[in-house]
């Protein structure tokens, strides 16, 4: 493992130690960014250098007891791990988490064709209290807080100025959050929230190791 790192050329070393980095810092790698100059998504070199090294790091990973897992459907690369847990979340992530869950699953069956759902911060706030899961009124720092989790593990992109948090700023849903409640009855979680009358602040609901980001 080390003599086919050490033959790499010293600027690829350092693309492989900054993808290395990145993993253990933000858990996924997406194949293409969005791009607010261009308003396009662009490749993502950092993913092709995971596609270049990908048998190296799986086995760099893997001497961590840590999987490397790449995801072609929904182009994504990532890690997880069965013996650490993600850092706990807040409630209204969690909540946050499940909406852009089901706004994706109803505009990916209607008419996209694409992998990226966009959204608004209205529309989740719809939902919060469609499904009754939130009594009151948010506070600007938790609001604030959630969104940079969100961002932080590339759940959303932001498209707007976030300073005044309106009804009208536009998110980009990506299909990491398929990765976080792939295959669960979304619908059926909620409504475990919905009769649950005592849920902590920091609570974890991903069941498996796979869910939680790392």
């Amino acid at each position: 493992m080390l003599s086919y790192y050490t033959r790499l050329a010293d600027e690829e070393k350092s693309r492989v130690t900054e993808v290395i980095k990145k993993l253990l810092s933000q858990t996924y790698i997406l194949e293409r960014n969005y791009d607010k100059k261009t308003d396009r998504h662009l490749v993502n070199e950092d993913y092709r250098v995971c596609e270049r090294h990908l048998e190296f790091l799986k086995d760099y990973f893997t001497a961590a007891d840590i999987d490397l897992i790449e995801n072609r459907q929904y182009s994504i690369i990532y890690i997880k791990t069965p013996t650490l847990q993600g850092e706990k979340i807040s409630q209204l992530s969690t909540y946050f988490i499940l909406l852009l869950k089901v706004i994706f699953d109803e505009q990916m069956s209607s008419v996209s064709n694409s992998i990226h759902v966009y959204t608004t911060l209205g529309t989740i706030n719809e939902k919060l209290q469609l499904f009754r899961l939130w009594k009151g009124k948010i506070a600007i720092t938790e609001l604030r807080k959630t969104i940079a989790f969100l961002k932080r593990y590339q759940i959303v992109e932001v498209l707007d100025d976030v300073a005044d948090l309106d009804a009208e700023i536009r998110f980009i849903i990506n299909p990491i959050v398929n990765l976080l409640l792939d295959g669960r009855d979304i619908q059926e979680v909620i409504k475990q929230y919905q009769d649950d009358e005592e849920v902590d602040d920091g609570q974890q609901i991903f069941g498996n190791d796979e869910d939680v980001p790392e």
